[in-house]
């Protein structure tokens, strides 16, 4: 069959300015994009978007697609090894000059040929090209096609990948700024908190009342620390320490809200569904693993300006509102209410006594374990004095998790 290019074209031009602008999966699209070029005879066996991102540790992601079922969408980190492929691909070319990229893929290698030609010569394919997409914001991104087609790609599929190329970057760039925005709210509010402010709330005072275990980490000994190092030095050091603590409490299901100064305070949400006694099981996981991530790192410390560190850690459970609290015009989306005041009380009453981990009577109540009471305190802001625990730590069984026999210390602090 004679392929007409305008004909074709034109349908993807609709598509792309129509069903394709809902999509918000850069994937999707490039295989729905793959699927109705080769619908209409454009021998397509491989497409990949190139897109610089905003992200923390990610400096680029390519959705990649192929006929013979690759679909997936791959991560490229900040990295030295990244930098120097870069200067060995096409990419370098399409996004620095703005200019298109093609190679024939002949079956002997050639000199000064690219570092992705003999990856694509030994799957078979016989032609490739990188076109720039330009978006709005000036920067240029980059699709690509490879084909194997005997004849490689002619005149007419060129013009057709041409033709399509600036409906195609606009959504491309729609579907980025999503992603994008997505990102952002993530890394600087939290996932459960980004999601929120996504979808609408954002208004002063918009949230809701949710129930959760409310942890509370802070380093010791960081004041002094923070006197002696300098910035640059202090900043990598904070760094590699909230680093430990925000592993252990996401891979137990929590979420870190923010970082106070030398403090990471995270959240394990129950209720809808989430027993109350497996958030606090995983909060307490959380805890004993943040605490044994600090010892490793003490244990592999190689630099005397750093020395050993420990960590504090505070658990409380019940409700809080969490939601938009601030002035007008700059917002914080956060958990407020008595739950996180007695929660930020614990913290520094372990701080005071040096415990590593003390918990509320809440907490022990939600584990079903009153043993290994540490003591009654007084803390500032309550009147009656606050129960605390010691939690044993000693392996994952929840029966352990209460300690036999634990000495009561009845002295209470002012």
């Amino acid at each position: 069959m004679v392929l007409e290019a305008p004909l074709i074209s034109a349908e993807v031009v609709q598509w792309l300015y129509g069903e394709a602008l809902g999509k918000q999966d850069t994937l999707a699209l490039i295989e729905s994009l793959a699927e109705r070029l080769r619908a209409g005879n454009v021998p397509v066996d491989r497409a990949t978007t190139g897109i610089m991102i905003l992200h923390p540790s990610v400096r680029a992601e390519a959705a990649v697609w192929t006929s013979d079922g690759t679909h997936e969408l791959r991560r490229y980190m900040q990295n030295e090894q990244l930098d120097e492929s870069y200067h060995n691909s096409p990419l370098k070319i399409v996004y620095e000059e703005g200019l298109s990229v093609r190679r024939r893929i002949t079956a002997q290698k050639e000199d000064g040929e690219f570092g992705i030609i003999p990856d694509l010569r030994k799957e078979g394919y016989t032609d490739y090209i990188v076109l720039p997409m330009p978006f709005s914001d000036g920067s240029i991104k980059s699709i690509s096609y490879a084909t194997k087609a005997p004849g490689g790609f002619s005149s007419t599929h060129l013009a057709v990948f041409d033709s399509i190329i600036r409906p195609l970057a606009l959504v491309c760039e729609m579907s980025t700024l999503r992603r994008t925005a997505q990102t952002l709210l993530d890394t600087y509010v939290g996932p459960r908190a980004g999601n929120r402010v996504l979808h609408g709330t954002i208004k002063r005072g918009e949230g809701e009342w949710i129930s959760a275990v409310v942890s509370f980490a802070d380093l010791r000994g960081f004041t002094k620390l923070s006197n002696e190092l300098p910035p640059d030095k202090l900043i990598a050091f904070l760094n590699h320490y909230f680093g430990a603590m925000t592993d252990a409490v996401e891979a137990h299901g929590g979420e870190v809200l923010k970082y106070i100064g030398d403090e990471v305070m995270a959240i394990f949400p129950y209720g809808d569904g989430t027993d109350p006694q497996e958030a606090a099981m995983r909060a307490l996981k959380a805890a004993r693993e943040t605490t044994a991530a600090i010892q490793d790192i003490n244990t592999n410390n190689c630099c005397v300006e750093t020395p050993d560190m420990r960590v504090g850690i505070a658990l409380h459970a019940g409700d809080v509102f969490f939601g938009n609290v601030g002035s007008e015009n700059r917002l914080d989306f956060t958990v407020i209410g008595p739950t996180v005041n007695l929660a930020a009380r614990i913290a520094e009453l372990a701080k005071d006594l040096d415990a590593d981990i003390l918990v509320s009577d809440t907490i022990a109540d939600l584990m079903g374990c009153r043993a290994g009471l540490y003591g009654r305190y007084q803390v500032k802001g309550f009147d009656d004095p606050v129960s605390v625990f010691a939690p044993s730590l000693v392996s994952n069984d929840a029966s352990t998790w209460c300690p036999e026999s634990t000495a009561s210390r009845d002295r209470e602090a002012n």
